[in-house]
């Protein structure tokens, strides 16, 4: 069983290979309206033995501390995904950091439900996982994530140019960071 984290109006789960039948119905589902924000899906990726890989190697990372992906549920709606709060690429020894990325459903969005998942998973990679610094890049064009990260005490260090290829274009980023204030980890 994966770990299941709760909010006042959500549930976070990291997810299964069984599940992949309800991650890739979320995709299904917001295809169009995710297109703007994500890199070129190939056919393969609407397809449920993709997903199925996809969280095997999420578990792996996991359990080697290297990644966290929590699927976001509605509190009492569990069989539907309604997006996903990621942290990746996580670095230990110095540097102890981690990337941060989120996505909703095109119906969650504007009710404050990114803000408060991405509010819990920063807490459970500051507190858990011990982490100093997590950075998320944005692109400029992107105002509702940006209000996210700035709500939450991102600030930003600048801008990345040509930073990612979204929908087939090199797209800029501005590079948002939060730091974990509290005493030092290590």
């Amino acid at each position: 069983m994966g770990k299941r984290y709760e909010t006042e109006r959500l549930v976070l789960k990291v997810l299964e290979e069984k599940d992949a039948g309800m991650v890739l119905e979320y995709y299904d589902r917001n295809r169009e309206f995710l297109k703007e924000w994500e890199p070129v899906r190939t056919d393969a990726f609407y397809e449920k033995a993709f997903h199925e890989k996809e969280l095997r190697e999420d578990m792996k990372k996991m359990e080697k501390r290297e990644g966290l992906r929590l699927w976001i549920f509605l509190k009492g709606e569990e069989t539907r995904v309604i997006g996903a709060v990621a942290f990746s690429n996580i670095v230990r020894g110095v540097f102890q950091s981690c990337h941060l990325g989120y996505k909703l459903d095109r119906d969650a969005v504007g009710k404050g439900y990114a803000r408060e998942a991405v509010a819990r998973g920063v807490r459970i990679m500051f507190d858990e996982h011990h982490l100093h610094r997590i950075e998320a890049n944005i692109m400029p064009r992107n105002t509702s994530s940006r209000r996210v990260v700035e709500s939450l005490g991102f600030e930003a260090e600048g801008l990345a140019r040509k930073y990612l290829r979204i929908g087939g274009v090199w797209e800029d980023h501005i590079h948002w960071v939060i730091l974990n204030e509290a005493e030092e980890q290590f």
